[in-house]
């Protein structure tokens, strides 16, 4: 079979010099104006024209970041098998920008399961421009054949090294040495991660990870318990990412009834069903070129999970972000790019293991991982936290009241929410310093103002433990036993269920003395506690 040979390549001043050479005086100086431009070598063709004058290509796709109604005259100059793609870069030296636009285009226009040969013409355009069509032509598109022009001869550019065999090992090399370096950053010093609070190295290797994963289009699976801010830090990795001019759409799969969640998620079709008085997009539509998240995944029924898994299934020479939808009620299939972050508290690993949630779809969603650790790991952040959003409530209520007197911590307020243990993490902390606003007369949350507002579950309960009576009703075993199963289950909700990191946090030297343990005392995991709190604020 022949293969096609397609052609790649922006439009740039000698291009247009060139071009203008074929229209009348006076046209051609009102475009030279217009474009502030010199006039061009008599002699010069351009690149573009150099290379078609040299050798034949099937397609040819230009990238014009010039008045979109020149592209057609531009096409028509350059031939019959030339498309021009008009592209919003007011900044020709805008990286990001400029690796966005052409990643979208490139997607739309090349297949990547077709018989092609791709080239790419270096010269046209500016430094930043050709350094983009190095990177993608390195990395994610077919092998490449680069051109270059040069005083009207047709060069071929080799380029010796690969990206990823080459350059990319050498960032993901010694693993210690790179959580020292996600450590040493502070999240109000990452770029959309400024709304993150705290200094603590928990966060700090959080949000470094997040970071990392946010520059690819690959599925994460955000874990941690109940309150931890996952769709933070969802907003956040689309913010750090290229898509963060597209749509970010959170969807609440536990919200939802599962008759329902097909529907929300892919969209139908008029009289699919009853009620459905007109034909809508679902989310991933909605979605479409940016990110979408769903949290609660762990709650998502059985159909839906297989829907899912479906829509996550790659597509045959496409990129990782490129999912095949299906509305209810059509029978066609729609192409939509987007990235996905799911979420949950619960633990997957056991929801599979009770035939509860397919592990392949728990494998497609957790491409990379990111746990987000809780507060009672992170306690030197939470007067830091505390602050932030006291400072956020006292906002709130005096856009709403101007005779609302703004409310601060007293030290002994601030000595207990730090060593309070906050079962519900950031959302329970934001629920008690509300109350507590809301409360308070004076200027000063004291102690008992913040104490009143917080449930007992929070409260370290340290003399529970150290003071329970002796007696007949006292056994030393069997309270033993409670602390052990405490910090068996808190180590594997910490580890994602994993049990060989489970047992490193113990201290543990290997998992099956650890496995030993789970199966004599059977704890009682911190998920199953998170589902009885689902309902809480």
């Amino acid at each position: 079979m022949t293969r096609e040979r397609i052609l790649l390549t922006w439009i740039g001043h000698a291009d247009m010099r060139a071009f203008a050479k074929t229209l009348t005086p006076a046209v051609r100086s009102s475009l030279l104006n217009t474009l502030k431009l010199p006039p061009g070598d008599s002699d010069s063709a351009g690149p573009v024209k150099t290379l078609l004058n040299a050798l034949e290509f099937d397609r040819i796709h230009v990238l014009s970041n010039y008045p979109k109604t020149m592209g057609k005259e531009i096409g028509i100059w350059l031939g019959e098998r030339v498309k021009v793609h008009s592209l919003h870069v007011e900044d020709p030296t805008d990286y990001g920008r400029i690796y966005s636009e052409v990643d979208s285009l490139l997607k739309k226009i090349i297949q990547r399961d077709a018989q092609q040969t791709l080239s790419i013409l270096l010269s046209p355009g500016t430094p930043a421009m050709a350094a983009v069509w190095v990177l993608l032509g390195k990395t994610t598109l077919h092998p490449v054949t680069f051109y270059q022009t040069h005083q009207g001869r047709v060069l071929t550019t080799e380029i010796p090294f690969d990206l990823t065999v080459d350059v990319i090992p050498r960032i993901w090399r010694d693993a210690d040495n790179h959580l020292l370096s996600l450590a040493s950053t502070s999240p109000r010093d990452v770029a959309g991660f400024e709304s993150i609070v705290g200094e603590s190295a928990a966060v700090r290797i959080a949000v470094g990870r997040a970071k990392r994963a946010a520059q690819r289009d690959v599925p994460v699976l955000i874990l941690g318990e109940s309150g931890t801010g996952k769709e933070l830090f969802a907003r956040a990795m689309h913010l750090a990412s290229p898509r963060r001019d597209k749509p970010f759409l959170a969807i609440n799969c536990a919200a939802i009834p599962a008759e329902l969640q097909e529907s929300e998620l892919f969209g139908f079709s008029r009289g699919s069903f009853t009620g459905a008085d007109k034909d809508r997009a679902g989310a991933f539509e909605q979605a479409d070129g940016g990110t979408l998240f769903l949290d609660e995944v762990g709650e998502c029924s059985p159909a839906l999970q297989a829907k899912l898994l479906r829509a996550l299934q790659p597509l045959p020479g496409m990129s990782i972000s490129q999912r095949s939808i299906q509305r209810v009620g059509e029978s066609r299939a729609r192409t939509v790019d987007v990235r996905l972050i799911a979420a949950t508290n619960r633990d997957l690993h056991g929801e599979v293991s009770a035939g509860r949630f397919r592990d392949d779809l728990l494998y497609r969603l957790a491409v990379v991982t990111l746990l987000l650790p809780p507060l009672r790991v992170r306690k030197s952040d939470i007067p830091l936290i505390a602050d932030h959003l006291l400072a956020r409530i006292n906002q709130e209520f005096g856009s709403q009241d101007t005779s609302y007197r703004k409310k601060s911590l007293s030290p002994d307020a601030r000595a207990f929410i730090s060593r309070s243990r906050w079962p519900g993490n950031i959302r329970e902390l934001y629920n008690a310093l509300l109350q507590a606003a809301v409360m308070c007369d004076a200027d000063v949350i004291d102690h008992r103002g913040i104490s009143e507002s917080v449930t007992e579950l929070s409260v370290t309960g340290d003399d529970d433990i150290w003071n329970r009576p002796l007696g007949a009703e006292f056994s030393l075993e069997s309270l033993l036993n409670e602390v052990h199963r405490h910090y068996l289950a808190r180590a594997m909700q910490e580890a994602g269920g994993v049990k060989a990191k489970a047992a490193r946090l113990l201290g543990i030297e290997n998992y099956q003395t650890l496995d030993a343990q789970l199966k004599r005392l059977e704890p009682k995991t911190t998920t199953s506690r998170s589902r009885k709190r689902r309902s809480d604020p």
